[in-house]
């Protein structure tokens, strides 16, 4: 049988009293550094061994601006049985789950109907293909 309340676990009582287990020095040993009030340990310390974060190789450059896109490529598009298709429609029906910063279109395959695609980037080849089809590619303005 399940309990009804979620599981916690009580909170460790210092100070009261040595049959406790906790008593007297409230499980901070005896003077020193650890011992005082108001101690603190930055988050990864290590005892003045060199911390993890410094040891592990860093590689490669992380541009603070950069954006993932949600891809689609024409193939896709064409597959989909719609001539309207919007980021909106997309994740109502459930085509992608997430835009992130934007959708983008890629030019693989081909499309053989007529479509209007609203999209955040489109590639060259992308747009191209969706014109000479005789369809709209539409920028939206980004997220």
């Amino acid at each position: 049988m399940k309990s009804k309340k979620p599981y916690q676990k009580k909170p460790k009582r210092l100070g009261r009293g040595e049959s406790s287990g906790h008593g007297k020095t409230s499980t901070k040993g005896h003077k020193g550094q650890r011992a005082r009030s108001g101690f603190h340990q930055r988050p990864l310390f290590e005892g003045g061994q060199t911390t993890l974060l410094q040891r592990i190789p860093k590689r490669g450059f992380n541009r603070p601006q950069h954006k993932e896109y949600t891809i689609m490529n024409l193939d896709q598009l064409d597959g989909l049985g719609t001539s309207e298709i919007t980021p909106d429609w997309l994740i109502k029906n459930k085509v992608i789950k997430s835009l992130g910063d934007g959708l983008k279109i890629l030019g693989r395959g081909k499309v053989s109907q007529k479509l209007k695609v609203q999209a955040h980037r489109f590639s060259a080849q992308a747009q191209e293909a969706i014109k000479k089809a005789g369809g709209e590619a539409i920028l939206i303005a980004p997220r």
